[in-house]
């Protein structure tokens, strides 16, 4: 009888150990698992993060720079008829056709620079033809040069530049070529003007 009791006592202590054994095992296998869940969570996370920033940089470098430039274009100061801007570039041609591109954008200044002086006419063409008391306030529209030009790109890009607001003329009103210029006329530059600076074969002044 007391086999009995012990083979009995002898099975139920197996068994508490047995089931201790094995909850004792899950909990190592939770806590090994842990990590290995957390590196694969990390993982997954690492590449969403870069893929997100690879799609940013492509967009950035796609079509959201094109939009930015859209945004931040520039846009013309000065809006001119087809008659005023074909005006514009044979002046400038005729004038300054020996010029590099600034030498041509400081003779379109100075028409824009008269266009917006309440002293001259309100448009290119009427400044460009002007006169007083009889003479011409440009040269090349009496001796023909005006009117038999070949306007160059170059002289067609420093006009843009002209209308897109780029302006080194410190406000110059008049200009001359002082080698080419009727003596008499040069007195009343040096008398009755500002002179400002030189750029290449012409004289500013205000």
């Amino acid at each position: 009888m007391y086999r009995k009791y012990i083979t009995g006592f002898l099975l139920t202590g197996m068994t508490l150990l047995s089931s201790w054994v094995c909850v004792r095992e899950l909990k190592i296998d939770r806590i090994s698992a842990k990590p290995a869940f957390r590196m694969e969570y990390l993982d997954t996370t690492m590449e969403e993060d870069k893929k997100s920033f690879v799609e940013m940089l492509e967009s950035v470098s796609s079509g959201q720079r094109v939009v930015d430039y859209e945004i931040l274009e520039k846009t013309k100061k000065y809006q001119l008829s087809d008659k005023d801007y074909d005006a514009l570039l044979r002046i400038v041609e005729a004038e300054a056709g020996g010029e590099d591109q600034n030498g041509k954008l400081l003779v379109a200044n100075v028409v824009l620079n008269r266009v917006n002086n309440e002293l001259f006419p309100d448009t290119v063409c009427d400044v460009v033809m002007q006169k007083e008391q009889g003479i011409a306030q440009f040269s090349p529209t009496v001796d023909g040069r005006y009117q038999n030009v070949r306007v160059s790109e170059d002289t067609k890009a420093a006009v843009e530049r002209a209308l897109y607001g780029e302006d080194i003329s410190q406000g110059a009103l008049y200009f001359c070529a002082r080698e080419k210029a009727d003596s008499d006329r040069l007195k009343w530059f040096d008398r009755k003007l500002t002179r400002l600076f030189s750029y290449g074969n012409h004289e500013f002044f205000l």
